[in-house]
């Protein structure tokens, strides 16, 4: 039995690689498909976000499971890549290790932002389009089914999942949503096309935001931001009028100053009637004018106002951290000697099989020198009975050493051993 994971994330490797080694959905499918053709016996998952492209491979009999070698030329091949150019950049894991890893990662204990609740939903869609192609069997589903209980029970057991640490989820879910009750009337406004402004609207589209007014001194930008998501790109000599339409703002721009004056905002406002408006300036330089705040209905918030809240977020989240490593040791103990036990059972029952069949033959050979003496009922049943307490006494103490190992692959284990002293053939 093997299982096993070859891949790279963002704590070992930067965009540009992980680019070139990224799946779209479409391609996942189609990799699925030519790694079944090409590994027939072996299960496998394979996950790609923004931040990791990882393989997962299993298979009952190890002989069927490729090698991390065997991956690695995979990728390389599908993607028309050297395999020298990359090999050295992804790693492999394997049994235990790679169990721990996937549990540590679908709890997003391994993510860019601790606690963030995307990637276990990636994981969910990795593995169902898996299960769409036929890719996985009973080692997938198990471990990627605990791999879900183990996200669930950090996310009830510990705050970890509830202190946001990056500035856009803390904007979003902290400032803008104790202000809003709803977001899919509201008439958003996003001011740049740069990287905390495109996670931001992430943020309040998640929030069911429709509405979305993109505009930016590169309109091209605008219109590719607009593309990648669900808004609408607007020059930029619309500015003022986006304003007055708009219920909340998210400014993030590489701008050097104030992008909205107060003197500016002024004939804005006067259009605006009072209206509530909700600002998020996340620029830094700050994009408005913190003279804003003084008009009635206005209400800016400034990045270092959410810093604070990051700040004291990522303390809350260190605490919790102990908490959530002790879930996933204990899980992973689980799911190992679930595992194990999962490998030594059939060997268990050929081992008694065979101590039974040892047992029936040299009864019958007793029974018969016996001959006369054993014709009494009760006789027969004492010397059965007295037979099998020998049998399992002797087999109680190396059937119980071979229940409570837990991890075998320290070294040949308790079962070879137990194959080779008893004999047991496949």
């Amino acid at each position: 039995m093997k299982l096993q994971m070859i891949g790279c994330s963002h704590h070992h490797t930067d965009v540009a690689f992980r680019e070139k080694l990224a799946f779209q959905p479409n391609q996942v499918v189609e990799a699925l498909a030519k790694m079944r053709t090409a590994f027939p016996q072996s299960e496998a998952v394979l996950i790609s976000t923004c931040n990791r492209v990882e393989i997962y491979t299993a298979a009952e009999n190890e002989k069927d499971c490729p090698s991390a070698q065997q991956l690695i030329n995979f990728v390389a091949n599908y993607h028309g890549l050297a395999v020298d150019e990359i090999a050295t950049d992804l790693r492999s894991l394997d049994g235990e290790d790679a169990i721990r890893h996937l549990f540590t990662m679908a709890a997003s204990l391994d993510s860019m932002v601790i606690g963030e609740a995307q990637i276990l939903s990636q994981v969910k869609q990795a593995y169902d389009m898996a299960n769409q192609g036929e890719n996985t069997g009973p080692l997938t589903h198990s471990s990627f089914q605990a791999a879900m209980r183990v996200a669930k029970r950090v996310q009830t057991e510990t705050n970890i999942h509830r202190k946001r640490v990056s500035i856009p989820s803390v904007a979003v879910a902290d400032y803008a949503s104790q202000f809003f009750e709803r977001f899919d009337d509201k008439v958003i406004l996003v001011i740049g096309a740069g990287e905390i402004g495109e996670e931001t609207l992430q943020y309040l589209i998640d929030k069911n935001a429709r509405d979305i007014r993109i505009i930016n001194r590169n309109h091209q930008r605008a219109v590719d931001l607009a593309s990648r998501t669900t808004g609408e790109a607007y020059p930029w000599e619309q500015l003022d009028n986006l304003l007055v339409d708009a219920d909340l703002i998210v400014s993030a721009t590489g701008a050097t100053e104030p992008i909205v004056t107060a003197e500016a905002f002024q004939a804005v406002a006067e259009k605006r009637y009072q209206r509530p408006l909700f600002i998020l300036d996340l620029a830094v330089p700050r994009d408005i004018d913190p003279a804003l705040s003084d008009f009635l209905g206005v209400y800016l918030y400034s990045i270092d106002d959410l810093q604070d809240v990051c700040d004291r977020n990522r303390k809350a989240r260190k605490r919790e951290w102990p908490k959530a490593e002790s879930i996933i040791d204990e899980e992973v103990v689980r799911f190992m000697t679930d595992l194990y036990r999962r490998v030594t059972g059939p060997w268990i029952g050929r081992l008694k099989q065979q101590a039974n069949e040892i047992k029936a033959a040299e009864l019958e050979r007793l029974l018969n020198k016996l001959g006369d003496a054993a014709q009494d009922p009760k006789v027969r049943k004492e010397i059965e009975v007295s037979l099998g307490r020998v049998v399992n006494k002797l087999l109680h103490p190396p059937l119980e050493s071979l229940r409570d190992e837990v991890n075998p692959e320290e070294g040949p284990g308790l079962l070879d051993a137990l194959k080779k002293l008893f004999q047991l053939k496949d």
